[in-house]
């Protein structure tokens, strides 16, 4: 058995990362699906593919919340939560090799800390752009992009309001951002507050209110 591992969403002030493996005996019939990275397909193309992976392969999905994130970060680095998680799906999924898209600089050293978190000793193939390469990563970037924007519309239905994608680049999350923050003195629900965007809207509501008092 092969798996590759993937994530969607660890770079966004709003919303849960979402890692995924996808575990296969091979990875022909993944391409003939046409799989390819999330990020080269249109959300319904990749929206058609997530229900097709998931008949053909062993799907696992975790989802770590911004709070969760913002706990973890006080203790490790986002490299070495993800690479935490990515063993967590591993020892799961336990293949004989695993193939995952390096989140640190240097492939080897993610792949070392993958591996301080694992009991079994599948091979692992740690590169970056592991997505535009592999099958089975494509596969698992595709079902981990779905599901982040899935629970991207729930947040979204939840707060009542367009939040946009939850990335900083996002002119319309920035705009919610800091609309919320001013009318409420707090960030919404499902923030990354440990975050610089979040800390630095935050830190100029407060000056605004030490404002008020002068």
């Amino acid at each position: 058995m092969i798996c590759g591992i993937d994530e969607a969403g660890r770079g966004p002030v709003i919303g849960p990362m979402i890692v995924c493996g996808v575990s296969v005996g091979s990875d022909q019939k993944l391409r003939a699906l046409g799989v390819r990275d999330s990020k080269r397909l249109t959300p319904q193309k990749r929206e058609a593919l997530a229900p097709r992976i998931r008949k053909l392969a062993e799907v696992e999905v975790v989802e770590i919340s911004a709070d969760q994130i913002d706990a973890a970060r006080k203790l490790m680095t986002m490299n070495e939560l993800e690479a935490k998680v990515f063993a967590a799906i591993i020892e799961k999924l336990s293949p004989e090799e695993a193939y995952v898209d390096a989140a640190d600089v240097n492939e080897l050293e993610f792949e070392r800390m993958i591996r301080s978190g694992l009991r079994c000793r599948p091979r692992i193939v740690s590169e970056h752009r592991a997505d535009d390469t592999y099958p089975v990563v494509m596969a698992a970037s595709i079902v981990a992009k779905v599901v982040r924007d899935q629970r991207v519309r729930e947040i979204e239905q939840e707060i009542g309001t367009p939040i946009g994608s939850g990335y900083q680049t996002d002119e319309v999350t920035m705009s919610f951002l800091n609309d919320f923050v001013k009318r409420n003195g707090r960030c919404p629900p499902h923030t990354r507050r440990s975050w610089e965007p979040a800390k630095n809207i935050m830190m100029v509501n407060s000056l605004r209110t030490l404002d008020k008092f002068e």
